[in-house]
């Protein structure tokens, strides 16, 4: 970025945060994105292994696995830091929801309790929700935090 006169009472520290704030919004709708194909791909892995939801499962992964995280990003529209802060909230009981139901507790969820022909997809699609989702999760919370932007000496020192 070039350097101008405005630069010296602080204004270049507050462009250079919007561009920053920029950046992670675009990172974080990519991450949304690639959550909701991995979301559909996921599904589509547990209709093709016959793995069924309960009820509630269902209403959780439709509520806040799926419509959570595109909440929010509608959300971050109209106020940017609160609508992050849905997806990270989302994305971070999503994480846990997969990482119990894939990983730990026995029963056909479990990635290595699926049927062996559906057994790849199903667990790539669960390790590549459990990436999205760590993604989000920190993406999320940690928007629009000017010290996670850059360190706080730096800034005074711009300024």
């Amino acid at each position: 970025m070039r350097t101008h006169r405005v630069c010296h009472i602080g204004i270049c520290s507050l462009v250079s945060l919007d561009m920053e704030r920029d950046t992670q919004r675009k990172v974080l709708v990519a991450v949304v994105l690639l959550h909701l194909i991995v979301s559909i791909a996921h599904g589509s892995a547990h209709a093709r292994a016959g793995v069924d939801l309960s009820g509630p499962s269902l209403a959780f992964v439709l509520l806040v696995v799926f419509a959570g995280p595109l909440i929010g990003l509608a959300w971050m529209w109209k106020n940017p830091i609160a609508g992050a802060r849905v997806i990270g909230i989302t994305m971070a009981a999503s994480l846990v929801f997969g990482l119990v139901n894939h990983f730990i507790i026995p029963g056909g969820d479990r990635v290595d309790h699926v049927v062996a022909h559906s057994r790849a997809l199903f667990g790539w699609t669960a390790a590549m929700l459990v990436i999205t989702e760590a993604a989000g999760t920190v993406l999320g919370l940690e928007y629009g935090w000017p010290g996670r932007i850059r360190p706080r000496r730096e800034l005074r020192r711009v300024s």
